[in-house]
Formats: structure tokens, C-alpha cells, sequence
């Protein structure tokens, strides 16, 4: 009875922060399956070592910790997970068939608003957009954990110190240099944040409906100059209002009566889209998210795996 007891009052007291630490393994790894499973991971260390904790921390504090340590010790057998952007130039041939998906590469994946709780994606959103979550996975891990518990979680130096086993002076070392190297990868008109859910919903209103109906006007008005397009797993992206619309209208004609549904990924507004197969099923295609600037779109990740449809509480097949 006693060992029931202390798991009911364990459960009550730690799981308020699941979805927290999910973010936070997510920023880690770039990956929603693998942080889901490092969250599991992190309430097993957790329950296991609870007898041992004393309050010396706050609870939030000590369950960062544990799962700060679960993320280093994965990831030291891990690649990082970029995205195409991260990987060489942008193509310069956007009517020419793509080359086969490097389907072995362990991409960057999007994390469904859903998994979190509104209060998280809110206080959150700025760092889990897709461009930081992307540039971070160029730090070496432990750079990584630093930049996050002191610029996201607000730890002190000194906690950041007592939990990776280092120096205070190390610490702020090493975050200079990952704020340093950040500054080279990710542009800082994509880490900008722009709390407006009126203007998310409207642009990717337009987006859908320009892109169901093939009308290359509507879609062109809605890219930025130097809008951006990449497609997970594939290699090529395009840079540029010329080349994003023509890659997207060779292929949007040729594929009428698709279906699109609103969603949300990253803080930012996302498209689920569906494409009729030979017998005339809709079925999932990609999830498409969308990074706004202003009333124009400045990038467009395509994640073509439709396994992530689950993970949005999307069905794989349309009625």
C-alpha cells in the first residue's frame, strides 16, 4: 500500500510538467519520438531516484536535470538532425525531377502543438520555431544544453555548472560561443516571433486555398523575395519567389483534388495535406509549416512522412 502511495503522490506531482519536458528533450534532439521516449526515460531515472530527493531544488528544477542528463547520454550515440537548408546550397533547377530521398538520414522533425499544453506552445514558442530548434542541432550537445538551460530555462550560470560537472567560467564561455555560432546558421528574421494568431490563421487560409484550387497568383502574392522551400527527406530546396513557384506549380497542377487541413507545429501555422491515389483515396502526403512574416510566407518545410500524421491527432485516410 505505502509503494502505491508514493507512486500516486509521484504521478501527481511530477506529471504537470510531462509536456515542459517534452518540449525541452524536443529542443535537445530535434525529434518528437525520440523526446517522447526521453521523456518516458526521465520519469523512470525520476520515480527510481525519488526517495533521494530532499527539496534542495525546486521539483521543475530537478526533473530538468534528470532530463537534461537523459538527452547528453542519447545523444552522444546520435547524428544531428538538420534540414536540407543545413546541408549544402539551394538547387537551381526546380522543373527537373528530384533525386531519390536520403531516407537513411536521421531528419529534423516537427513537434505538434497538440503534444503540448496551450501555456507551454504560448511561454515557449520562440524556442521551439523550427529555425532555432534547426541551428541548434549545429552545437556540439553539451554547447547545446547549455544555450538552452541558460537562455530558454533561465538557470544560472552556476546551476548550468553544478549539473554538467563544470566550471561557472566554463559555462560562460561556452555559451558565448553557442550564441556566436548561432548568429552564423540561423538568420534572425527566423527566430523573431510574432504572436499573432489572426494573421497565422489568415496566411495559411490563403495558403490552403491557393494551393487546392493550383492558383499560382494567389500563391505568388503570398511569398516573401527570398521565401525558402525544403522537403525532408529530399536533398534539393529552392530559394526565391521565381523558383519556389515554379517547383510548387509543376507540381500543384498536376495534382488536382487535394485536400488540406489546418494545424499548428512549432508555434507556427501548418498544413496537413492529403493527395488522391489512383483509386481516388485521399490519403496523408506531408505536413506542411509555414514561417509568416508579416502577410507574406518567408520559409516552407515540407515534412513528406505521413507516420507524423498520428502524432497531430490526423487520420492517415479522408472519408
Amino acid at each position: 500500500m505505502g509503494a502505491t502511495t508514493d507512486r500516486d503522490e509521484f504521478v501527481r506531482l511530477t506529471d504537470p510538467y510531462r509536456r515542459e519536458l517534452l518540449a525541452h528533450c524536443y529542443r535537445m534532439t530535434g525529434s518528437a519520438d525520440e523526446a517522447e521516449d526521453l521523456v518516458q526515460e526521465t520519469y523512470l531515472r525520476a520515480w527510481r531516484s525519488y526517495d533521494g530527493y530532499e527539496g534542495r531544488a525546486s521539483l521543475r528544477t530537478w526533473l530538468h536535470r534528470i532530463a537534461t542528463n537523459t538527452c547528453l547520454t542519447a545523444l552522444e550515440s546520435r547524428a544531428r538532425r538538420p534540414l536540407p537548408t543545413g546541408l549544402g546550397g539551394p538547387s537551381e533547377a526546380p522543373e527537373e525531377p528530384l533525386r531519390a530521398p536520403a531516407t537513411d538520414a536521421p531528419w529534423l522533425q516537427p513537434l505538434p502543438d497538440a503534444l503540448l499544453d496551450p501555456a507551454t506552445v504560448v511561454a515557449a514558442r520562440g524556442s521551439l520555431r523550427l529555425a532555432l530548434v534547426a541551428a541548434l542541432q549545429h552545437l556540439p550537445a553539451r554547447q547545446r544544453a547549455v544555450l538552452i538551460l541558460r537562455d530558454v530555462l533561465a538557470w544560472r550560470a552556476p546551476e548550468v555548472a553544478a549539473l554538467l560537472d563544470t566550471s561557472t567560467a566554463a559555462v560562460k564561455s561556452s555559451l558565448q560561443r553557442a550564441r556566436a555560432h548561432l548568429d552564423e546558421v540561423a538568420p534572425d528574421e527566423d527566430l523573431v516571433v510574432e504572436p499573432d494568431g489572426a494573421a497565422d490563421r489568415e496566411v495559411l487560409d490563403r495558403y490552403m486555398a491557393a494551393f487546392e484550387n493550383a492558383d499560382m497568383d494567389a500563391l505568388l502574392a503570398l511569398l516573401r523575395d527570398g521565401v525558402e522551400l525544403e522537403m525532408p527527406p529530399y536533398l534539393e530546396w529552392f530559394r526565391g519567389q521565381k523558383d519556389v513557384l515554379r517547383f510548387l506549380e509543376a507540381r500543384a497542377r498536376a495534382k488536382r483534388g487535394l485536400r488540406m487541413l489546418p494545424t499548428r507545429a512549432n508555434g507556427q501555422p501548418a498544413a496537413a495535406m492529403y493527395e488522391r491515389d489512383a483509386d481516388g483515396v485521399l490519403r496523408a502526403h506531408s505536413v506542411q509549416v509555414l514561417t509568416r512574416h508579416g502577410r507574406e510566407i518567408g520559409r516552407i518545410t515540407v515534412f513528406l512522412d505521413p507516420t507524423l500524421f498520428a502524432s497531430f491527432g490526423l487520420p492517415e485516410v479522408l472519408s
